[in-house]
């Protein structure tokens, strides 16, 4: 589907149209929007598919006596199937019990930063696609790659009873992939991604050299001692980090007594700080919430100092403060920062890697789970490249380990032995590599 002109306008109308329906008879909120998302994949080092997704329509949240709220959506937007629409919603809401904690609409205010916008992601062909696949598959020569290179766009119209009126939009394109080598000792697989609000942002080849060379070398991996170790943590394994921590910021989790975060403690390490910003360039999606309030500025840790928390209407009014416009639509599941950044350091990865006397490198975690949200201790296993090092050189691969880990410990007070200066963005998340001084490693991957 192309973007026609006018097409923010277009929804803004919409908006405008349902409310009309609507009337005096509900407090409501409409979102109209439309997008893209297409996706090429590829296995065995071909294409074997490529695909692509329109979506458009129009959702709405009516709110009636006593706080009594329900939603509709749908993908008609002619006169009929708007009627429909906010009928349904209304018969809906009438139903509903009543909420005492209803925090009203989100109040008349502006938007904040620039859209992260690119024309040339949003028009994106398959060719442009390919051509990203081509170059991740042929950093590899000899090798079989799999993965995807995804491009997207999305716009957004939103306006609510209140008087609220907001349209953004947004690009994002990803290349994520792995290279499997084989070699005496059996496969191994290395992957790599990348991740922007351009496509030509990704640097495929670099994504497919690294894949390669973690591939090749861990075709002769040998056991190791489950233990405590040094370790260097690669960007893949630091967001995995970053987006568990992330729900410890939610100012309902925080309500609930299910957060680790204590806001003016010293919980990190003073070299660590993090934020979500919206506006950043780094980051991409919209900059406003699903109830139509700006995305603040959030410090989360800042020198080591744990600070503000995530809200959405409900959690903060709760706690007496405004909203941070970190809405997800969950009412059970509440606010939490969604566009995180990770400070960098000045040390380069080698010159994290070469502090290290006795430690392991570590690529990637996967299937990592959360045992207890108020200690942040995680379980997970490491994937596609672990490797020793040895006197600050990086030695033989190893065979993964199971780790189980707090988070948010691993990076306490003199934990943080370095900071990378190789900070990419990974999935939603802007993170560099990590030297921590100690990750405990349970067992083997089989337990």
């Amino acid at each position: 589907m192309s973007r026609p002109a006018g097409v923010a306008e277009r929804e803004m109308a919409l908006c405008e149209q349902v409310l009309k329906l609507v009337g005096n008879r509900a407090d409501a909120l409409v979102r109209a929007g439309g997008g893209q998302s297409s996706l090429t994949r590829f296995a065995n080092s071909c294409i074997h598919q490529n695909v692509s997704e329109d979506t458009a329509g129009v959702q709405l949240q009516v709110t009636v006596d006593g706080g009594r709220t329900a939603g509709a959506s749908s993908n008609r937007v002619d006169a009929d199937g708007l009627s429909a629409l906010v009928e349904r919603a209304l018969a809906a809401a009438a139903l509903r019990p009543e909420d005492p904690e209803w925090p009203g609409l989100a109040e008349p205010q502006p938007g904040r930063g620039d859209d992260h916008w690119d024309d040339a992601t949003a028009e994106a062909s398959p060719k442009a696609r390919a051509e990203a696949v081509e170059a991740f598959v042929t950093a590899g020569e000899g090798l079989e790659a799999a993965g995807y290179c995804s491009s997207s766009w999305v716009e957004v119209a939103l306006a609510n009873s209140a008087g609220q009126r907001l349209v953004g939009r947004s690009t994002s394109a990803s290349i994520s992939g792995i290279q499997r080598a084989v070699g005496p000792d059996g496969k191994a697989d290395g992957s790599a991604e990348w991740s922007s609000s351009r496509l030509s942002d990704l640097d495929a080849s670099w994504a497919g050299e690294r894949a390669a060379s973690r591939a090749r070398a861990g075709t002769t991996a040998e056991d190791i001692a489950p233990g405590q170790y040094e370790v260097v943590l690669e960007p893949d394994c630091v967001a995995d980090m970053v987006q568990f921590l992330s729900f410890g910021f939610s100012g309902k989790a925080y309500a609930d007594g299910t957060s680790f975060v204590h806001p003016g403690e010293a919980q990190f390490d003073p070299s660590f700080s993090t934020w979500d910003d919206a506006a950043d360039d780094r980051c991409v999606g919209l900059n406003f919430d699903t109830e139509g309030t700006p995305t603040a500025y959030l410090d989360l840790v800042k020198e080591g100092i744990s600070g503000g928390l995530a809200h959405d209407r409900r959690s903060a009014a709760k706690a007496g403060v405004k909203s941070t416009g970190h809405a997800t639509g969950s009412t059970a599941f509440g606010a939490f920062p969604r566009n995180v950044i990770v400070g960098g350091g000045e040390s380069s990865a080698d010159e994290l890697i070469s502090g290290v006397e006795r430690g392991l490198l570590v690529c990637g975690f996967w299937y990592t789970r959360i045992l207890d949200p108020k200690t942040q201790v995680v379980t997970g296993l490491t994937r596609n490249g672990l490797f020793r090092i040895e006197n600050g050189e990086v030695g033989p691969a190893v065979r993964n380990l199971r780790f189980t880990q707090s988070y948010a410990g691993a990076l306490g007070p003199d934990r943080v032995l370095g900071i990378g200066d190789d900070g990419r963005r990974v999935g939603n998340r802007w993170v560099p590599s990590l030297r921590l001084s100690a990750w405990n490693f349970t067992g083997g991957a089989q337990g």
